[in-house]
């Protein structure tokens, strides 16, 4: 098949090698040093280093997540027009690879600059590094649809991939504070921590590119080409399945942002144990790395619908325990943290994985523009990373919770106390199950597992 052969490609029961596989996967190892380090310690950089207002602070992280909405899309018909014209989507994944240089200058502000100034460099080079991290994501995401694999094989491949970018999230969590120096971090120590980490950034990125090409080495690709522009955007959009699915993980997506936004809160006014922040993070994140086999076989056995299903319902159990607070007792808490971790891992692992297959069911329909979609998709995924903290936000607000600087330590009015808790419970059992509900209206899993 030529790549001017318009004719869709039905999927084979290959078995992706291990070797390229693991390839493939390490690509999001650096990946998840950009999606956690900035949210971790970007806004404290500004308000505590920088000498930026909260406000101000607050307007230059969310504006780029605005550009980002927009950005994705872009990039994403960007990819579907290499596809088309060069039978890869090569150079934009080499082009993301120019990330870390944009990782490593949002902390590398120079030393003169302080305030609003200062705001200006951080907005600039995290819009910067949010259109690198897209030219990099999307046709990387993009991969399992290429690839001409079975509806199983699709998960597996992803599975790979959510290990190594859960053990990116926690390795990189851990090591940016301590590169910066700490409770005594400074300017410097957030210049050194930016060079580092854009270092390994840079080699785990590589590593993924070439186990891309490895893996369309290793198993038939699809070469169909399509419309692209708007016009795939529209069909996108018009997509009911592709429509289900990604209005069910916006609400995913804003329920697991929200909860990481509420973990300090929960831990220290609730819990009345900040240090408990880092065992409930981890409690959040780190089961991914045990269970994510467990799902991949939960849903071989039940199928991908069922088993995110099960995972929603499983997330909003947990949320009403944390709800109840302290009287349920330190390890129940604890515990419940752990169950949304391991419903978290499945409905990450789940989602990512169904992608393909409706793309590969539009293809199969006479559509394609695998970019497209996928660049609709982790522009959900961004708005939901700023409608996440910004519920909890408000959350607060309404309760009336008092605001203070380092040092301080106000009394809180019962109310904000209740919002604390309730936003990190209730709120987010009330968003998972409107996903839940939204989930249950996309009826695409049957009839994609029976044609692998």
């Amino acid at each position: 098949m030529t790549g001017l052969d318009r004719r869709p490609a039905a999927a084979t029961d290959e078995t992706l090698p291990r070797g390229p596989l693991a390839g493939f996967a390490a690509g999001s190892l650096g990946m998840g040093v950009w999606v956690t380090v900035p949210g971790l310690l970007l806004l404290y950089f500004l308000t505590d280093v920088l000498a930026v207002g909260p406000w101000l602070a607050g307007l230059a992280l969310l504006l780029p997540k605005i550009a980002d909405v927009l950005l994705h899309p872009w990039v994403g018909h960007r990819a579907d027009v290499e596809q088309t014209r060069r039978g890869d989507r090569r150079r934009l994944l080499l082009l993301g690879c120019a990330l870390p240089v944009a990782f490593a200058a949002l902390f590398a502000v120079p030393g003169g600059l302080t305030g609003a100034p200062a705001a200006a460099w951080v907005a600039v080079f995290f819009i910067a590094g949010n259109l690198l991290f897209a030219a990099y994501q999307v046709p990387y995401l993009s991969t399992p649809a290429d690839l001409r694999i079975g509806y199983h094989e699709r998960t597996r491949l992803m599975a790979f991939r959510m290990v190594v970018l859960t053990l990116g999230i926690l390795v990189s969590g851990l090591l940016a504070p301590l590169l910066t120096g700490g409770d005594a971090a400074t300017r410097d120590g957030y210049q050194r921590m930016g060079v580092v980490l854009a270092v390994g950034m840079l080699a785990a990125m590589l590593v993924g590119v070439a186990g891309i090409a490895r893996l369309r080495g290793s198993a038939p690709v699809s070469t169909a080409s399509g419309h692209g522009g708007w016009r795939a955007l529209r069909t996108a959009l018009r997509d009911r399945q592709f429509r289900w699915l990604v209005a069910a993980y916006l609400a995913m997506s804003t329920t697991t942002h929200l909860v990481l936004a509420g973990v300090p809160y929960y831990a220290e006014y609730e819990l009345r144990a900040p240090g408990l922040t880092t065992v409930l993070v981890a409690a959040f994140v780190a089961p991914a790395l045990l269970v994510t086999p467990a799902w991949l076989v939960v849903a071989r056995r039940v199928g991908k619908q069922r088993a995110l299903l099960g995972a929603q319902g499983a997330f909003a159990i947990g949320s009403l325990v944390l709800a109840v607070g302290r009287p349920a007792g330190l390890p129940v808490l604890v515990a419940a943290v752990a169950v949304l971790g391991v419903a978290f891992a499945g409905m990450q692992l789940l989602p990512f994985s169904m992608l393909p297959d409706v793309i590969r069911a539009a293809s199969n329909a006479g559509s394609t523009g695998a970019g497209t979609y996928t660049g609709v998709w982790t522009a959900t995924e961004a708005t939901g990373a700023a409608l996440g903290p910004y519920a909890y936000a408000l959350c607060l607000t309404v309760g009336g919770f008092v605001a203070s600087t380092a040092g301080e330590s106000p009394v809180q009015p019962d109310a904000a106390l209740a919002a604390v808790r309730y936003g990190f419970g209730l709120l987010p059992a009330v968003a998972m199950l409107a996903a839940l509900l939204l989930q249950r209206r996309y009826t695409l899993d049957a009839t994609a597992r029976a044609a692998s």
